[in-house]
Parts: C-alpha cells; structure tokens; sequence
C-alpha cells in the first residue's frame, strides 16, 4: 500500500526532506510488513559518479531523519537494472555501499517491475 508521495520530513523549521516513495508491505510481497521508504534514482545524465554522490548523501540523509522520526522505516535507494550489472558493481561503489550499509531496490525501468531486493 502506497502511503505518500513523495514521503515528507521536517527535521526543524529550517529543514525539511522529501523521500520519493513511502509504502507498505504491498509494493512488493517480499517485503512482508516492513515500513519502507524508496529513494529512486535514474542514473540518466552525464555522470555515474557524480549521480551516485548525490544518491548516497540523500539516502543518508534520509537514513538518518527517518531514525530520529520514524525509526521503524527502511530505506532503499532504488536502481535501474543496468546501472546496477554496470557501474555498481566497480569495487569502489561496492566498498561505499557496505561501508554505509546501503539497502538496495533494483528495477527495470522498461517493465516498471522491482528485479531484487539487497540489504
């Protein structure tokens, strides 16, 4: 069940976040009950690196509001496919994503269908 969209997150009146997608078991049934929020990312412009710095520091972010806020919610960075075989599998991207402990959605753009969860 798609709760909102975009998820909205006011840490003060100075601060306020905005996650793509906040949904409940029914996105996908391997989720069970869980309380997610997905951050998607297309990975389209000039940049894989650059895209992936920005990814990384809103996932955490919003890894981090949503602790303080809503600490029963997980959040996964959402990927397309091709990203994921190609550029996220470089050894640097690897290290940041265990190191940071990155939750992972990987979906086929063209279908609109969630591939693999990674946590």
């Amino acid at each position: 069940m798609i709760l909102s969209h975009p998820l909205t997150i006011r840490i003060s009146s100075a601060v306020k976040l905005q996650i793509d997608l906040a949904a409940e078991s029914a996105i996908a049934a391997e989720r069970d009950s869980e309380k997610i929020a997905v951050e998607i990312k297309s990975f389209i412009g000039d940049s894989d690196i650059s895209a992936f710095h920005t990814a990384l520091g809103q996932y955490l972010n919003y890894n981090q509001a949503l602790e303080e806020q809503e600490p029963d919610r997980i959040v996964y960075l959402a990927i397309p496919t091709e990203t994921y075989q190609d550029f996220f599998q470089l050894d640097f991207i690897q290290r940041a994503l265990r190191r940071y402990q990155v939750k992972l959605m990987i979906y086929d753009p063209k279908l609109e269908e969630i591939k693999q969860w990674i946590e």
